[in-house]
C-alpha cells in the first residue's frame, strides 16, 4: 500500500467535510474498501458528481479497493436529500437505460483517471483490479416486502428517522414527504450493510447532504453485526464502519458548482462537448482557481502553489485556468479528448484559417450542436451574408445580422464583414465545406456545408 494516508491527503485538498470517526485515519493505514452511491437520475454524471468520484480515485490510486454503486433500486424511490419537493418517478425502462449508460461511463472515467494518475507519477498496481461498478438492484430485486420489514425495518426507530435533516426539511414544507421517500434511508443503509457483509466494505463516501443516510447505514451495521455475533456465538469484534462526507461545492458567487447558465455540465461528451467542458474551467474566477486545482487534479500541493503564484503575476494570461482546464479535461475525457478540446479552442481563438483542416474542425466539434451545424450548399452559396448568418444559426434574423455588420460585430473566418450584400463564395469555405462566424468577441457558429 502507498505510504500516503489518503484521509490526510483529502484533508490537505479541502475535500473532507465530516468524518464519522477520526479512527478512520488509522484504519486506512492498511488496505480497505470504500464505496460511493450514485442514483441513475440521468444518463450521465455531471460536475456535481465529480468531486465524490475524485474522492474514490484518491483511494483507488493509493491502493484501496473502490466500489461505485449505481442505485438501480434506490433510483426508483428517489433520495429526498437536498430537495424541497418529491422527485418525479421514472419508468423501469428509463432507469435501466440510465444504469447501463452510467456503468459504461464510470469505467471510462476511471480508466482515464488511472492513466492520468500514472502520467502524474503515481505508481499503480496493474495486476489488481480494485475498481468495481455494482448495481443495488442485485440484492433488492428479489427482496420481499415482509423480508425488508423484518431484515431492515425492525432496526430503525421512527423518531430517529424523523430527526434526519433531509426528512425534517421536507416535513416543514406543505407537501411533506411520502412514505416512499421516507423509506429511502433504510435502503441506502442496507446497501452499506450488504457491501460491508459481502465485500468487506468499511467506508461510505458521499456529499455533505448524505450525512444522515451514511450514519443510518453505520447504525444498521452495528446492530446487525451485534446480532450476527450473538447468533453465531462469535466473540471477535467486527471491524468498525466509517463515513466521509465531501463539502457541497459553491462558486465564489454562491452558485452551485457545475451549473452554467442554468444547464448542468455533463461528463458525457455527447451531452456537453469536450470544448464546452474545457471552456467551463477556462472561465473559473481567480478566487476559485486554487481550490479547484486542489480538488479536481492530482497535482501536488507544492506545484499548485507555484501555478497560482505564476498566474497572479500576470492574471490576464489565464495561466492557472489553462492548467486547470487541461488537467481536468484529460482526467475525465482522456488525452485524446484534451487534444480535441485544445484544438477546438485554437480554431476559435488562435489558429489562422489557412492552417486549419476541415476534417480536424469537424472532429473537434462533432458532438457540439451549439457550435457546429450542417446546412445545404444551395441554401448558402452565392447568398447574401445576412441570409447565410440566419440559415447557419449565427443570427436570429436578417435585421439582427445587418445591425451586427453595421456595428462591426460580425466576422466570417476571422475577417470582419462590412458589406451586408456580400455573397458567400466557395473560396470562403475551409476546404470547400466549413465556414466560421464570430458574433462579437466570443460567440461562434460553425457551419458544415453539405450537398
Amino acid at each position: 500500500l502507498h505510504k500516503r494516508n489518503v484521509i490526510l491527503e483529502l484533508e490537505k485538498r479541502g475535500m473532507v467535510n465530516e468524518l464519522t470517526s477520526h479512527d478512520i485515519k488509522n484504519h486506512v493505514k492498511k488496505q480497505t474498501t470504500i464505496y460511493c452511491g450514485i442514483d441513475p437520475t440521468a444518463p450521465s454524471l455531471h460536475l456535481g458528481n465529480l468531486l465524490t468520484l475524485m474522492g474514490l480515485l484518491h483511494f483507488n490510486i493509493l491502493g484501496h479497493r473502490t466500489i461505485a454503486l449505481i442505485g438501480g433500486a434506490t433510483g426508483l424511490i428517489g433520495d429526498p436529500s437536498g430537495r424541497n419537493t418529491e422527485r418525479q418517478p421514472m419508468s423501469v425502462t428509463m432507469i435501466e437505460h440510465h444504469v447501463t449508460a452510467l456503468n459504461q461511463q464510470l469505467h471510462r472515467i476511471f480508466n482515464n483517471g488511472l492513466m492520468y494518475a500514472s502520467r502524474r507519477g503515481f505508481i499503480l498496481d496493474n495486476e489488481v483490479d480494485n475498481f468495481l461498478v455494482m448495481n443495488n438492484l442485485e440484492w433488492f430485486d428479489k427482496m420481499l416486502a415482509l423480508e425488508m420489514l423484518n431484515d431492515i425495518g425492525r432496526y430503525f426507530r421512527v423518531g430517529t428517522m424523523l430527526m434526519k435533516e433531509s426528512v425534517k426539511l421536507r416535513m416543514e414544507n406543505e407537501g411533506g414527504i411520502s412514505f416512499t421517500e421516507f423509506s429511502y434511508q433504510l435502503l441506502q443503509a442496507y446497501d452499506f450493510w450488504y457491501l460491508y457483509n459481502h465485500h468487506q466494505c468499511r467506508i461510505q463516501l458521499g456529499g455533505s447532504d448524505q450525512w444522515g443516510n451514511i450514519t443510518a447505514g453505520i447504525d444498521l451495521i452495528k446492530k446487525k453485526a451485534h446480532d450476527v455475533i450473538n447468533v453465531k456465538n462469535i466473540q471477535d469484534k467486527l471491524d468498525n464502519a466509517f463515513g466521509i462526507t465531501i463539502p457541497l461545492l459553491l462558486t465564489s458567487t454562491g452558485e452551485k458548482f457545475g451549473k452554467s447558465t442554468g444547464n448542468a455540465i455533463w461528463l458525457n461528451e455527447d451531452m456537453t462537448s469536450v470544448y464546452e467542458f474545457y471552456q467551463y474551467f477556462m472561465k473559473v474566477t481567480d478566487v476559485d482557481i486554487e481550490k479547484y486545482l486542489r480538488m479536481f487534479t492530482l497535482l501536488n500541493i507544492e506545484e499548485i502553489a507555484h501555478i497560482v503564484k505564476t498566474h497572479m503575476e500576470s492574471p490576464e494570461k489565464h495561466y492557472a485556468q489553462e492548467r486547470l482546464a487541461s488537467e481536468i479535461t484529460e482526467l475525465v475525457h482522456g488525452s485524446q479528448g484534451l487534444r480535441r478540446a485544445q484544438f477546438a479552442t485554437s480554431v476559435l481563438f488562435d489558429t489562422p484559417i489557412k492552417n486549419m483542416s476541415s476534417r480536424d474542425i469537424i472532429d473537434a466539434f462533432a458532438n457540439d450542436s451549439r457550435c457546429l451545424t450542417t446546412v445545404k450548399r444551395n441554401d448558402v452559396l452565392n447568398c447574401s451574408i445576412d441570409r447565410v448568418a440566419v440559415v447557419t444559426g449565427a443570427c436570429k434574423s436578417r435585421s439582427e445580422a445587418n445591425k451586427l455588420i453595421k456595428s462591426g460585430g460580425l466576422y466570417l473566418n476571422s475577417k470582419r464583414i462590412s458589406d451586408p450584400q456580400y455573397q458567400l463564395q466557395k473560396n470562403d469555405l475551409i476546404d470547400g465545406i466549413i465556414c466560421i462566424f464570430r458574433i462579437g468577441r466570443s460567440n461562434y457558429r460553425l457551419a458544415q456545408i453539405v450537398d
